[in-house]
């Protein structure tokens, strides 16, 4: 592959998401004396939460409304009581604290210093402005990346394409020399291919895809052997 710009996404590929926002449950639910257990609130605050990242992705709610209601439904259905301005606190100390925790992904930093001196490295995310910077330095791979492109700073999320033609302007690149690593299939690897360049699909759980034509890799190493 004649590639020169390899763009990750970031959360759930290099960052360890679902470790790291465990964490950060956990010390929001010590600091604010909630009695539910940990586990038993994830079980049921995660898939609300991707419910509302897709809702999200596809501009039917906004910012706050994410922040807010996933909680909200969360406690809901546990029938746990709290009030609207304990969510909105919880809503703002998980922004605040989740760039504390710094888990990667095994074998990020390796892949990172094996690419970083044969391409230029981007980042394309649909998290938000602030806390993906904060991400990146805090668990020490922001000096990796040329370009770090956030769905906020396009103003459209991925896979729209103006996301990822934004970010090849930017980029100074081009469809034809440059790839898409990441995790989901429909933002970052449809969303990729759509806008006409190459991608990887990091198939961490390793399930069985409908479209076997996808490149997809069981672990970060295994980009090595496609760059």
């Amino acid at each position: 592959m004649d590639i020169q710009h390899v763009f990750f996404d970031l959360d759930h590929t290099l960052w360890d998401f679902e470790k790291n926002s465990d964490l950060t449950f956990q010390k929001i639910f010590i600091k604010n004396d909630i009695s539910l257990e940990v586990d038993t609130f994830l079980k049921v605050y995660k898939p609300l939460n991707l419910q509302y990242w897709k809702l999200f992705s596809e501009e039917k709610v906004t910012k706050n409304e994410l922040r807010y209601g996933r909680l909200k439904d969360t406690f809901i259905a546990l029938n746990y009581k709290v009030s609207d301005d304990l969510i909105d606190d919880i809503a703002i100390k998980y922004l605040e604290y989740l760039p504390d925790f710094n888990h990667l992904f095994d074998g990020t930093f390796e892949i990172l210093d094996y690419l970083k001196d044969k391409y230029q490295l981007h980042i394309i995310t649909n998290g938000f402005d602030e806390v993906q910077h904060k991400k990146m330095k805090s668990s020490n791979i922001y000096h990796y990346f040329d370009k770090i492109i956030t769905s906020e700073s396009v103003g459209v999320k991925k896979p729209n394409l103006k996301v990822f033609n934004y970010a090849l302007d930017i980029a100074k690149a081009n469809k034809n020399n440059s790839i898409m690593i990441g995790d989901n299939l429909d933002a970052d690897i449809k969303g990729a291919l759509n806008a006409g360049m190459q991608a990887i699909h990091c198939n961490f759980d390793n399930k069985i895809l409908s479209n076997s034509l996808v490149t997809s890799v069981t672990s970060l190493l295994e980009i090595k052997q496609y760059l």
